[in-house]
């Protein structure tokens, strides 16, 4: 009933707000906010409210106001975007519902995630899934519906790119942030953020650097028993970004960008739902993740032509997992340092390269072309330990076919499981755009790709080495070389009678390619390789400024079709091995809108609302599963109907220190954590407020609370039985204050 009842006064508000506008007096401002952002997402700078797509841009102003630190802070206030925050580091951002789990996708994800359009995330299963601290960021770029013309695979949802700023040639410039807070449940243990840039021209408007460094501490908030530990879970984020701006003429700019961050979590941020704030291990289950990025990038300026973009890039990142297993495995023991445990290693490796030539923009005709080329490699290795396990075999061999512990248990590991996976992926891409007459535009594009992967899985022999008997006393393994091409193309039409109004209808494609099975050659019912899937999305939608810019609308209008779904599926105890089948297909429809008003010279208020239906539409069979699948018309992971976000902030920037307020609502109807899951995620409703004051003209001190009113809100829960309900909740109350100098 509360639920509802928030959700009905979220409602009240927005028309309440509205009502508001249409009473207050005209006044002079600018062009709204969002409109007057430049997006680079679509590969040429574009206005915002001119692109013929579903696009959110935040901007580095609006992180800063919003007092947004990651991607967590931010990206559910997205029209259409959901997360599965279970685990820092390697969380998924969801758009539109096209997910098969609420965890990780067992292949590729579904979003593709870029830093100034720099791949991060590789084929197969994410090593690790950036988030990118905000500060001296210029803006986040959110994509909805598939970008597999422009962007190749991995983007079937659509993509978020992180635009960093790089260094200006033309004047000095420094910044910092300092930020201290308290989390309810810390035990006392202090939240804090130091943050630090300078940008310095070394050869005046040709020549600059730009060094940025932060580090930030999240506490923990849940306690742990088993370990004796309270608020076991603190997370600190560190990094170091640079980048290299040489400008020798007026059309040429060669950009380097160089970015590592660290991020330690030193113990899981998953529990008990059912027992608030605790989660019960015999070992801690620390994780860290670490990414370096380097890149180069040549824009130059042919005359009469265009611009020609060249850009190349690394990026590795390194992953390091340890989980607690209190199963009853091989010594029976599920308490203390006897209780098993699993260590994680994995890395990658991602280089990429592309060329492309945009037109000069034109009053009729504009194109597009460009080659990409990726290639990635990784590694995983995977163990399971238990103490005294050889020793225990060694003494009850006919419990193990007479097997000797050193073969099933050496050196204590009941488990070894070695992966390795390299992938390649070229594409030809292009776009043309015609005005058939000034007021319509026709957008024709496409993509010719072709991809290739090969991978080896080794389960080494062992105690938990196969699913007959629970072990194995041989190596089983599994192999695969595949390759695939084929053309996603995209059709938009933009239709602009005047300046303030854009309509348009998009059908576009997205893909991910496919892979080797993670247990591939385990068992003989477990196929070695899966498939690409595809997604075909139709979107109308409209962009609209009114009211002497007071007024600022964008709504759309969705139908999307999954085919060849990568579900991750789970075979039964005591591995639960995880394995890839191309099953079934599944639909969402849907609308987004978006709405931003000035009620007053000081004041703005700004709403969006996604609602969608995203389910099956063919049985997903699943061995395992009860009825041996699941039915036309089950509702995909984590699918929430409705999502709704408010926001409203008074400005006085005339009176003395400028001070600011601002509070935010967002409510997540509930939705099934997994196919074939009773439990639910969502159904929450979260405030935050914010006070700001400008001290002096480069000081400004920020006064925030999030989660105001505690809710306990169940994120996840996608490893659940009826005994345990293990998922990620929000995090509780949190209050602080945070500092802002400029030059």
């Amino acid at each position: 009933m509360r639920n509802s009842t928030f959700a009905r006064f979220a409602g009240v508000s927005a028309l309440a707000a509205a009502a508001g506008l249409l009473a207050q007096p005209a006044f002079a401002q600018d062009a709204d906010k969002e409109g007057d952002i430049i997006v680079t997402a679509t590969k040429r700078p574009v206005t915002l409210d001119d692109v013929p797509i579903s696009a959110t841009a935040i901007s580095g102003e609006e992180l800063k106001e919003t007092g947004a630190q990651s991607l967590s802070d931010y990206i559910t206030r997205v029209p259409g975007v959901t997360f599965n925050d279970y685990q820092p580091g390697v969380s998924e951002v969801v758009i539109r519902g096209i997910a098969a789990t609420t965890y990780h996708e067992q292949g590729q994800t579904t979003v593709g995630y870029y830093l100034n359009e720099v791949p991060l995330v590789e084929p197969g299963f994410p090593i690790g899934i950036p988030d990118v601290d905000t500060f001296d960021l210029e803006r986040v770029e959110v994509l909805r519906g598939p970008q597999g013309t422009l962007f190749g695979s991995s983007t079937l949802g659509g993509l978020v790119n992180y635009v960093v700023k790089t260094a200006d040639p033309t004047k000095v410039d420094a910044a910092a942030q300092g930020l201290i807070g308290t989390t309810k449940n810390a035990s006392g243990e202090l939240n804090y953020a130091a943050k630090a840039m300078v940008n310095l021209p070394i050869v005046e408007d040709k020549f600059a650097a730009r060094l940025v460094a932060y580090q930030r501490f999240d506490a923990g908030y849940l306690d742990n028993p088993g370990t004796g530990v309270t608020g076991s879970n603190d997370f600190t984020t560190r990094g170091l970004r640079g980048s290299l701006v040489f400008t020798p003429t007026d059309e040429t700019t060669i950009t380097y960008i160089s970015v590592w961050q660290d991020t330690d979590l030193e113990d899981q941020t998953y529990l008990d739902t059912s027992n608030p704030y605790i989660r019960d291990t015999a070992r801690a289950e620390p994780q860290e993740t670490r990414f370096f990025l380097n890149s180069v990038r040549l824009d130059q300026e042919l005359a009469d032509v265009g611009t020609l973009t060249v850009m190349g890039s690394v990026v590795d990142k390194t992953n390091a997992t340890v989980f607690s297993y209190p199963y009853w495995y091989v010594t029976g023991v599920t308490t203390g340092e006897g209780t098993a445990y699993g260590t994680g290693d994995a890395d990658a490796n991602i280089r990429t390269v592309e060329a492309r030539l945009a037109s000069e923009t034109g009053p009729v005709f504009n194109w597009l072309v460009g080659i990409s080329h990726m290639t990635s490699d990784k590694t995983s290795y995977d163990q399971i330990f238990q103490l005294g396990a050889e020793a225990y075999i060694d003494a009850n061999p006919d419990s193990f076919g007479g097997y000797a512990g050193s073969l099933l248990t050496p050196n204590d590991r009941l488990y070894g499981y070695l992966s390795q996976l390299h992938n390649e992926d070229t594409g030809i891409f292009g776009e043309i755009s015609i005005k058939i007459i000034p007021e319509i535009e026709l957008i024709l594009g496409g993509r010719y790709f072709w991809n290739s992967y090969a991978g080896d899985v080794l389960n080494q022999a062992g105690a938990l080495g196969g699913y007959e008997g629970g072990y194995s006393p041989v190596d089983r393994a599994g192999s695969v070389k595949e390759s695939e091409d084929g053309f996603t193309p995209k059709v938009s039409v933009a239709f602009r009678p005047n300046e303030d109004v854009m309509a348009f209808a998009t059908y576009s494609e997205g893909y991910r390619v496919g892979g080797i099975n993670p247990n591939a050659g385990l068992l003989d019912t477990i196929q070695t390789a899966y498939d690409s899937d595809s997604v075909d999305n139709y979107e109308v939608g409209v962009k609209f400024h009114a009211l002497d810019n007071r007024l600022y609308i964008d709504a759309t209008a969705f139908w999307e079709e999954w085919h060849d779904i990568q579900a991750r599926l789970f075979g039964p105890a005591p591995s639960y091995y995880s394995y890839v089948s191309n099953a079934g297909g599944a639909r969402v429809k849907g609308i987004e809108f978006a709405a931003t008003a000035d009620l007053a010279t000081f004041a703005q208020f700004s709403t969006n609302f996604t609602y969608q239906d995203a389910e099956l539409t063919k049985f997903l069979p699943d061995t395992f599963a009860v009825g041996g699948g699941y039915e036309a018309g089950s509702t995909l992971p984590g699918s929430s109907k409705w999502s709704v976000n408010n926001r409203l902030r008074f400005e006085f920037a005339d009176m003395a220190y400028a001070p600011s307020f601002e509070i935010a609502h967002r409510y997540l109807s509930k939705a099934p954590v997994a196919f074939g899951n009773d439990n639910t995620r969502g159904g929450f409703n979260i405030f935050d407020l914010r006070a700001s004051v400008a001290v002096t003209e480069n000081v400004n001190v920020l006064a925030f609370a999030n989660n105001v009113f505690d809710e306990y809100g169940i994120l996840n829960a996608p490893f659940t039985s009826a005994l345990v309900p293990q998922g990620s909740i929000v995090r509780p109350r949190t209050v602080g204050l945070r500092v802002d100098w400029s030059l």
